[in-house]
């Protein structure tokens, strides 16, 4: 499965943390052990979430298929505190076991179909401990929240140090069935360069993530629909995941 542009390419990789913020998602995943344990953060990208946890005296493991993004965390991480790991989230091999892994920023939506889902989850299923638990987050498709995903509703400016003013908007091109097509499209100021990555997303229902997960191995799941722990209900603007390996 090809990385999106965004992703892979450094020049559009580095743009990501200026649109991109882990408020009460970050505040969840950072607070959720409650002892110092072993975390694998799959689909880590540039690290926000990663670092937090690290910093809090966790042994972790960031995976990541995007050398761009990986780059940009790797620079963030001045104390050498991460293991960084550049793989697929169904390729990569490592010799630790975890107690808790986590797969933040949507990250779960990237895999198109069941088949790659699924060769997904069982690898990191197999480099689970026992007991370990695994967190997902998936949007709820009851929401439709793609119909916002338009230039007049998603348009921001930031100033990034080094780069000036970025302009950036989303623009949907296709929705069929569980998959949703979009560009996002970043402007530059300084020089005009514009920059397109097109991305495809799975908004995959409540009742198949939890048939995935059980399907590879997990037991136990434990659907919440917002970050304060509250239970998933159908009109909850996300789907997480909480499945005890």
């Amino acid at each position: 499965m090809p990385v999106d542009p965004a992703f892979a390419r450094f020049d559009m990789a580095r743009l990501y943390d200026a649109f991109n913020h882990h408020g009460e998602d970050g505040d969840f995943y950072e607070n959720f052990p409650e002892a110092p344990c072993r975390v694998l953060d799959i689909g880590c990208g540039t690290g926000s979430v990663t670092l937090r946890l690290a910093r809090r005296g966790h042994k972790v493991t960031g995976v990541d298929p995007a050398e761009g993004m990986l780059k940009v965390a790797r620079a963030k991480d001045e104390y050498c505190l991460v293991d960084w790991v550049q793989a697929t989230a169904s390729t990569f091999e490592l010799p630790a076991r975890f107690d808790l892994a986590i797969m933040t920023g949507h990250v779960f939506q990237v895999f198109p179909d069941d088949a790659e889902t699924l060769a997904a989850l069982r690898n990191i299923h197999r480099h689970m401990a026992p007991g370990g638990k695994l967190i997902l987050e998936s949007r709820n498709p009851l929401n439709r929240a793609w119909e916002g995903w338009t230039r007049e509703k998603t348009h921001e400016q930031r100033v990034i140090t080094g780069i000036g003013p970025v302009d950036v908007y989303y623009q949907i091109k296709d929705a069929e069935g569980e998959h949703v097509t979009f560009d996002a499209v970043f402007t530059i100021e300084a020089t005009d360069e514009t920059l397109v990555s097109e991305s495809r997303l799975r908004f995959a229902p409540a009742e198949a993530i939890e048939r995935l997960l059980r399907t590879a191995g997990f037991v136990e799941v434990d659907l919440r629909g917002w970050w304060d722990r509250s239970p998933y209900s159908e009109t909850s603007p996300e789907i997480i995941a909480i499945a005890r390996a």
